[in-house]
């Protein structure tokens, strides 16, 4: 397991994917302290008020991580990062090569800077569509050395391919782990290559980031709750 000094409350990382802001508002408010770390992505961004939004969570004392992505030409990148210093933001995501994540890291400021390797959403028959002839496994580790060397401070990766990352790059890089399930993937689940709890923060990861399995809970609160609980024993 990974040595870094992580709370563990914060170990467990809300994707906060609702339609609007309200929503966001009001599963904030409901989840309470169960929840200490939460992700903005795409969906929120564009319904309006995201950094309203983001303003509002970080007076709440939340910890903040931007799921955005950011891919473009390195200059408007860099800018964009740029932005978000100063904010509360803890990480951000940029997808991109070389020259975008070299420019992502040196305008992060106070921001820390996470590459994606490879969407948890794509199995090897999308990425052979997508053109990457290489394998996963291959294809995560170079982004995750690359994107040491530009600067950034972690990388998102499958959970299947995490125990490789830690032999391949030790204990330099955050490792952020999406597609987390307890129990086994759902046919209609766009989550492809997904792990449970337990094998992601054993095989290294540093945080887990979780939605549905929350979100889509009877008593979301009490699922949060009884999340944290197994990774309080894991790191007992």
């Amino acid at each position: 397991m990974t040595p870094k000094n992580i709370a563990n409350k914060d170990r467990l990382i809300f994707a906060l994917d609702v339609p609007d802001t309200d929503s966001a508002r009001a599963l904030v408010e409901q989840l309470g302290d169960t929840v200490t770390f939460y992700k903005l992505g795409l969906e929120l961004c564009m319904s309006g008020g995201y950094f309203e939004l983001l303003d509002w969570m970080v007076a709440q004392n939340k910890k903040i991580f931007v799921d955005l992505k950011f891919f473009d030409v390195p200059a408007t990148v860099a800018a964009a990062v740029r932005n978000l210093s100063g904010r509360g933001v803890t990480y951000a995501t940029i997808h991109g090569n070389q020259s975008i994540m070299e420019a992502a890291g040196e305008a992060k400021g106070d921001v820390k800077i996470l590459a994606v390797t490879a969407l948890t959403s794509l199995d090897r028959g999308d990425l052979d569509d997508l053109g990457f002839a290489c394998d996963v496994r291959e294809l995560v580790l170079s982004r995750a050395r690359r994107s040491l060397e530009a600067g950034c401070d972690g990388v998102i990766a499958s959970g299947l391919e995490v125990s490789a990352l830690r032999e391949a790059v030790d204990d330099k890089l955050l490792v952020i782990t999406p597609g987390i399930r307890p129990v086994e993937n759902r046919p209609e689940d766009d989550q492809k290559r997904v792990v449970t709890v337990e094998d992601a923060f054993r095989d290294g990861a540093d945080h887990i980031v979780v939605g549905r399995p929350i979100r889509n809970a009877e008593n979301p609160p009490a699922a949060a709750a009884a999340m944290q609980a197994s990774i309080a024993a894991i790191f007992a």
